[in-house]
């Protein structure tokens, strides 16, 4: 099987143990996307300034992959405090147009913590468009 390593320039620099996504079979794997500058610093504002800049994120990988957030087959969420459902859900409909009948399938779960003290992290598998 043969697979293609994704780098977007202008997203968060992977770390030197894993890429930003991979390509296979026509799907994209997306690693977690956490809230945070490009110098791996936590973006201030809480879940929903971290949510918000995770997903900007994501979308900027997914672009490199061919892809797109219309494109989600299905998204994993980690949140250190399920207390933020609802903020992180405010934000989270801003980047899914409900009306287009296209929202993925998602799983939201409580952590105990996030890489860089985190509250919110999402990862992604998309398909790549022919």
């Amino acid at each position: 099987m043969s697979k293609k390593i994704v780098f977007a320039k202008d997203a968060i620099p992977p770390m030197p143990v894993f890429s930003q996504a991979t390509i296979a079979k026509g799907m994209v794997y997306c690693s977690g996307n956490i809230g945070c500058t490009n110098e791996f610093v936590v973006v201030e504002g809480g879940v929903h300034a971290q949510t918000r800049r995770a997903l900007e994120n994501l979308t900027i990988v997914l672009k490199a992959a061919g892809s797109g957030l219309e494109h989600i087959v299905k998204a994993n969420i980690y949140l250190t405090d399920m207390g933020d459902f609802k903020a992180m859900n405010e934000v989270y409909a801003e980047f899914f147009e409900k009306e287009k009948d296209n929202m993925p399938a998602r799983t939201c779960v409580a952590v105990a913590a996030l890489p860089l003290g985190a509250n919110f992290e999402i990862e992604c598998t998309a398909v790549v468009p022919e």
